[in-house]
């Protein structure tokens, strides 16, 4: 029993004791490689795609990336780490020495110890071509593999920044994120398709009519406080860094105009793409707020100007060169008969009762508005096309993934 005693505390004793360890090889990305300071022969890790293959008579020079720097990290190797796996698009895991490069063109380069294949690519078969640069819409056909590319990725990295940016601004606002619907039973805009969803035994207990909305992805950012004293002052102040005209004001623009339109301006028409475009245009391409559309045009919940007999609402639309409408919004209809006689004229005062009830039960003036993020996205990185912005668009004839 001792001698068990004794050989269990020579256990403990080993077990808890340190034993000599590798220093770890540091894992780094393409990015922090790159901006590497102290580059004296430090053990590395890079994971990334090849880029490009180049294969001499004693050396094989790789460039690989991993999405986190427009510019490639050169990995020399000995011409034996060549063979047909290091091709164009396939991924690798390289280690070896992080050192300063002889080369004018990058400041490092990493020597290669061991260079492993993680994932085979066949270049002949991958559709994007070593040094091709690819035109957009040939990108657009493989939204599952053009992330890889440079002008995507910087797209989407974008598009990352700038949310990340908007949240972080309402957030110091003091406003609070939540999530709306995606599937309602409410149309209220006119913007959404109605579908039915069919009951199907042990999925849906009940049959019920939804919609969804076409732009999820838009921005609606309500219940802001304004009082309608304010207003006045708040266009005085847009006055003074924005051009603001009125919906009449617009359309008679639109009537002087030499351009023929393929929808004909008229006072009580919605405007269209090519009429906000034109309107940016003859402002001298800056930002113009187009205020007090036709009643009729707008949801049932704008503010009446009570301005008969064009009778308008207090809406306001901002448009941008090169994209059109980029904002739009209004003051809420917060007077209770108001909102109530606007309902029943439209046949919906039962399907909006409980938006009736917010304004029965302690309502405020306020206004809100809605940004079309991806117009956004266009406006601030000038890109034609809005299938260029989303990372999977869908479109007519293209529900690709």
């Amino acid at each position: 029993m001792f001698g068990a005693r004794c050989l269990l505390r020579a256990l403990r004793s080993c077990s808890s004791a340190p034993c000599p360890r590798h220093k770890p090889t540091a894992k780094l990305s393409v990015r922090d490689a790159l901006g590497a300071q102290n580059a004296s022969g430090e053990l590395v890790k890079v994971q990334g795609w090849i880029r490009s293959v180049r294969s001499q008579k004693e050396v094989l020079f790789l460039h690989v990336n991993d999405g986190s720097s427009l510019e490639s990290l050169q990995v020399v190797a000995d011409s034996s780490f060549d063979s047909r796996e290091l091709a164009f698009g396939s991924s690798v895991e390289v280690q070896g020495q992080l050192v300063k490069s002889l080369s004018k063109r990058q400041n490092v380069e990493l020597k290669a110890e061991k260079i492993e294949v993680v994932g085979n690519c066949d270049a002949k078969a991958f559709p994007f071509k070593y040094k091709e640069r690819h035109p957009l819409e040939y990108l657009r056909q493989y939204p599952h593999l053009r992330c890889r590319t440079n002008v995507l990725g910087s797209i989407l990295r974008v598009r990352s920044e700038a949310t990340a940016a908007i949240h972080s601004f309402f957030k110091d606002s003091g406003f609070v994120h939540i999530h709306t619907p995606v599937i309602t039973s409410n149309d209220c805009e006119g913007a959404g398709e109605l579908f039915q969803v069919e009951v199907m035994e042990g999925l849906f207990k009940t049959t019920t009519m939804t919609v969804l909305s076409n732009c999820p992805e838009d921005v609606e950012l309500c219940h802001k406080f304004i009082a309608p004293g304010q207003k006045d002052r708040l266009e005085h102040m847009l006055k003074n860094n924005f051009l603001i005209i009125s919906y009449t004001e617009a359309v008679e623009i639109l009537k002087q105009a030499s351009q023929n339109f393929t929808f004909t301006p008229e006072w009580g028409a919605d405007l269209h793409t090519e009429h906000e475009k034109y309107l940016v245009k003859h402002c001298g391409d800056i930002p113009v707020f187009v205020i007090n559309y036709p009643l009729a045009l707008k949801p049932f919940y704008m503010r009446d100007n009570e301005d008969s007999p064009q009778h308008t609402v207090a809406a306001v639309d901002l448009l941008v060169p090169g994209v059109g409408e980029l904002f739009g919004g209004s003051l809420r209809e917060e007077r209770y008969h108001f909102l109530e006689q606007q309902l029943a004229r439209s046949g919906l005062t039962e399907a909006y009762q409980w938006y009736l009830d917010l304004r029965r039960f302690g309502s405020v003036p306020h206004g809100g508005f809605g940004m079309g993020f991806e117009r956004y996205l266009q406006c601030i990185l000038g890109i034609d096309n809005i299938k260029d912005v989303i990372p999977f668009p869908r479109f007519t004839h293209s529900c690709l993934l």
